[in-house]
């Protein structure tokens, strides 16, 4: 009898990009004891983090297993899919295996793991689970546009835009740099925000950021009416936004 636990790890593997992978994540990747799980919108679809890994030029395991994370805001849907996927991987874990979930992006920024891990926690509190860190969408693009998330005291916001149009207006009054992920549903309305703060020319769009399919936009009205991917995301830089003094008490020097 294996009276040894598994453990679960989420592992991040960037945006997608196969160079993005840390070597960390690489190597966990390249075990052959270790059983792969990677997040599907259905059954049968295609998964984003596994065609990451697979890009990288790792071969896909004889055994692993999709788990299903629908795309949908009920909560009890939603809870009956976490609860069947944490019973899955605990059935590999109480056998004594490794289980790999493969995360694009990374796996403590809205991510399916923190649903897994959390549930499967719920399951059994003494489970043993991990996050391998990676690399996030937004620092992916800000690189790809030579634009600085963030400068000395400047501060930052990182929001779904579905929060809404006058919640992305109240930020841009107290953050230096925006970053909107998923603007698909209300792109057309945040540009016209954009336009009307006069922050258009401040302002860069990415899709499918680090795939063969990336898609850079720094003339951002060229986007307007048009149907652009779910993977899609906003950095928004807001260069005239009044400042309040800063609490240097860190940095000042002794008398």
């Amino acid at each position: 009898m294996n009276n040894r636990q598994g453990r679960l790890f989420g592992v991040s593997l960037g945006p997608g990009d196969p160079g993005l992978i840390t070597r960390r994540a690489y190597a966990l990747l390249q075990r052959s004891d270790a059983h792969w799980t990677y997040p599907v919108r259905r059954k049968n679809a295609e998964s984003h983090a596994l065609q990451i890994a697979l890009q990288s030029g790792l071969a896909l395991p004889a055994e692993h297993t999709p788990l299903v994370f629908p795309m949908t805001h009920d909560s009890e849907i939603l809870a009956g899919y976490w609860l069947q996927a944490a019973e899955t991987v605990q059935v590999r874990l109480n056998s004594g295996q490794d289980v790999l979930f493969l995360v694009e992006g990374d796996a403590s920024t809205y991510s399916t793991f923190s649903h897994l891990a959390r549930t499967l926690s719920a399951l059994d509190d003494q489970a043993r689970i991990e996050t391998i860190p990676g690399v996030p969408s937004f620092n992916a693009a800000a690189a790809s546009f030579g634009m600085p998330l963030a400068d000395t005291d400047e501060t930052v916001a990182i929001i779904p835009a579905g929060y809404g149009i006058a919640m992305i207006e109240r930020l841009l009054d107290d953050f230096d740099t925006l970053v909107l992920l998923k603007v698909k549903p209300l792109l057309d309305d945040i540009l016209e925000l954009l336009q009307r703060r006069q922050l258009l020319p401040y302002a860069a769009f990415i899709e499918k950021a680090g795939t063969e399919f990336e898609r850079i936009e720094i003339d951002v009205t060229a986007l307007r009416g048009e149907k652009v991917n779910y993977l899609s995301l906003l950095l928004v830089k807001n260069p005239s936004r009044e400042r309040s003094e800063v609490q240097r008490g860190c940095r000042k020097k002794s008398e």
